[in-house]
């Protein structure tokens, strides 16, 4: 679904991310681990649009999409849950949830809205009440589910664990994993990569914004330099 070949980008004249390549095949999750500073973010940025790359070609569904607008890979599919959630505060849950369908033109957002609210039954709950007064953990449900809305073939999840108490990472994990039983295509940033690899189908390892090393979330998580660097074995 999703190739990334020989991807550069910079800050002005800082370079962030140096000859990546990956791929996402449709149905699975891949995870995206590394430090604090690897790039992860960068690159999330880079296939929604909102960063400008250097070089490289990303592919989607087998078109080149560098020169795509931010928006317009929205309706092409592509969806992000940024880091640090990034809700409207003084809106409503059910805003916030509905302003993430406004490039929808099929008539299923209700349908969405309706399956968002099966997914995380606290939004229902609080669907009126402004998003501000939501919990870390609810208002990550929300940034997740806001992107949910527009009905995405692939989800990018920018560090969905991020400050979270270890019961509503469970909670967000579970989510995640129901999403790729549905059909879900998923590309995961988190620094927590235990979590992430356990998870995931195939994984990437991102230092100082170069893949380090690519496998099985099984392998990387059996993978000695793995262990030692991010898993704390």
């Amino acid at each position: 679904m999703l190739t990334v070949e020989g991807l550069f980008s910079a800050y002005g004249r800082i370079e962030v991310l140096h000859d990546v390549s990956l791929e996402v095949a449709a149905g699975e999750i891949v995870a995206l681990v590394g430090s604090n500073g690897a790039g992860k973010t960068t690159l999330m940025r880079t296939l929604s649009g909102v960063q400008p790359i250097r070089g490289g070609r990303i592919t989607f569904e087998g078109a080149t999409i560098n020169a795509v607008p931010a928006h317009l890979r929205v309706s092409l599919g592509i969806s992000q849950s940024p880091e640090g959630r990034q809700v409207f505060g003084p809106l409503s849950v059910e805003d916030n949830l509905r302003l993430g369908a406004y490039r929808r033109r099929d008539g299923g957002a209700q349908a969405s809205l309706a399956r968002i609210y099966d997914l995380f039954p606290v939004l229902r709950e609080k669907r009126h009440l402004a998003a501000m007064g939501l919990s870390g953990g609810q208002q990550q449900m929300l940034a997740i589910g806001r992107a949910l809305m527009a009905a995405p073939k692939l989800l990018l999840l920018d560090e969905p664990s991020l400050g979270l108490a270890p019961v509503l990472i469970d909670q967000i994990i579970d989510a995640i994993v129901t999403l790729k039983g549905e059909g879900m295509t998923i590309l995961l940033v988190e620094q927590n990569a235990s979590t992430a690899l356990a998870i995931a189908d195939r994984g990437y390892v991102l230092e100082t914004g170069r893949i380090a090393f690519q496998g099985t979330g099984a392998f990387l998580l059996g993978h000695p330099k793995v262990r030692e660097a991010y898993l704390g074995a």
